[in-house]
C-alpha cells in the first residue's frame, strides 16, 4: 500500500477515523458517515484500509538487531490482574541502564510500540512496554480487535498492572536506578497518571497527545514532565489549560509543545496521521529531555 499522509484527507474524515479508534463510534457507523467522501472510483473499503495501520513502516530497529537484547517478561502485579507480560529491550553490552517504561496506545502491545521499545534501547535505555490487555490474552494481532480488547479491561486493575511494571523496571538488578516513562494517546494519559501514583520514584515522564491528570492531584507529582500535544486534537487539548495553570500553581517542573496542523498520533509511523517532520523533532526533544534526567 502507498504511504499517504494527513493532508491527502479531509479534517472531517481524520476527525471520523479518530471517533473510531477511541470507541466511539463503530465501524459501521464509520463506513456510513465516511461514504460521502468514497468519490472518483474510491471505495469506503479502500478509505478504510488506508487509514489503518500498516506495521511494515514501523520496523526501525531490526528485531533481531546484534546491538540489543530483546524478549517478553512477565511482571506480578498482586494489586491489579494478577500479572502482566512486557516487550524488554536493552543494549547488548554494559551492566547498569537507565530505564524507560513504554507505554502503549488503546490498542495494547503492537509492533510499533515494540519497536519505540527498541529505538530507547539503541539510545542506551532500558526499555519495557507492557501490554495492557494480557488479562484478556494479550495484543491479538490485529489493531481492531485490540482496541475491542481493550475496551474490557478493568481500567484501575490495567492502571495497578503499570504501576507494577514501573517498579519492577526500577528495581532490577541491571537499572541504574533512573526511571523514565514514555507514552503516547492512552500511554500518554498513563504517563500523567504515573507521575502522581510514582511521585519520586518517577524521574521524568513524556507525554504524547495523552490526557492530563486532575489538578487536584497535581501536587502529588514529582518528575519533570515534558508534554507533546497536536493542534488538530480538540479532544486532549480541551483539557491543556487547566493542567497547564496547576502546574505552574504547583511550580512544577514541566516543558509543553505544541504541533501546529498536525493530528492526533503524529508519531505513529504507521498511519496517515505520521508527520515526519514533527515525529522526528519530538523524539529528539524527547531523547534530550531524557538524557537531562536519567544519564
Amino acid at each position: 500500500m502507498q504511504r499517504k499522509n494527513a493532508d491527502d484527507y479531509p479534517q472531517e474524515l481524520l476527525d471520523l477515523f479518530h471517533e473510531y479508534q477511541h470507541g466511539d463510534i463503530d465501524r459501521r457507523s464509520f463506513l456510513s458517515s465516511a461514504a460521502k467522501f468514497a468519490v472518483g472510483g474510491l471505495t469506503v473499503a479502500a478509505i478504510f484500509e488506508s487509514l489503518s495501520p500498516n506495521y511494515a513502516w514501523s520496523q526501525t530497529v531490526p528485531k533481531d538487531d546484534k546491538d540489543l537484547k530483546t524478549g517478553y517478561e512477565t511482571v506480578q502485579s498482586p494489586s491489579g490482574n494478577g500479572s502482566i507480560k512486557g516487550y524488554l529491550a536493552r543494549p547488548a553490552k554494559g551492566k547498569k541502564f537507565s530505564s524507560v517504561l513504554v507505554i502503549h496506545e488503546n490498542r495494547g502491545l503492537n509492533p510499533y510500540i515494540e519497536d519505540v521499545a527498541r529505538r530507547l534501547a539503541k539510545a542506551g535505555y532500558m526499555a519495557f512496554a507492557p501490554d495492557g490487555l494480557t488479562s484478556v490474552g494479550g495484543y491479538p494481532g490485529d489493531d481492531e480487535k485490540g482496541a475491542a480488547a481493550f475496551r474490557t479491561v478493568d481500567g484501575k486493575k490495567m492502571t495497578e498492572d503499570f504501576v507494577a511494571s514501573a517498579l519492577w523496571l526500577k528495581t532490577r538488578k541491571d537499572s541504574s536506578g533512573k526511571l523514565g516513562a514514555v507514552g503516547f494517546c492512552f500511554g500518554g494519559g498513563m504517563v500523567n497518571q504515573l507521575a502522581v501514583r510514582l511521585g519520586k520514584d518517577l524521574n521524568a515522564g513524556v507525554a504524547f497527545y495523552g490526557r492530563q491528570a486532575g489538578a487536584a492531584d497535581v501536587p502529588k507529582i514529582s518528575a519533570p514532565l515534558m508534554l507533546h500535544y497536536a493542534s488538530n486534537d480538540k479532544g486532549v487539548n480541551a483539557g491543556i489549560e487547566t493542567y497547564e495553570a496547576a502546574l505552574k500553581a504547583n511550580n512544577k517542573k514541566y516543558e509543553q509543545f505544541m504541533y501546529e496542523g498536525k493530528q492526533h498520533g503524529f508519531h505513529n509511523d504507521t498511519t496517515p496521521r505520521y508527520d515526519a517532520e514533527a515525529a522526528k523533532l519530538a523524539w529528539e526533544r524527547t531523547l534530550g529531555f531524557f538524557k537531562k534526567h536519567l544519564k
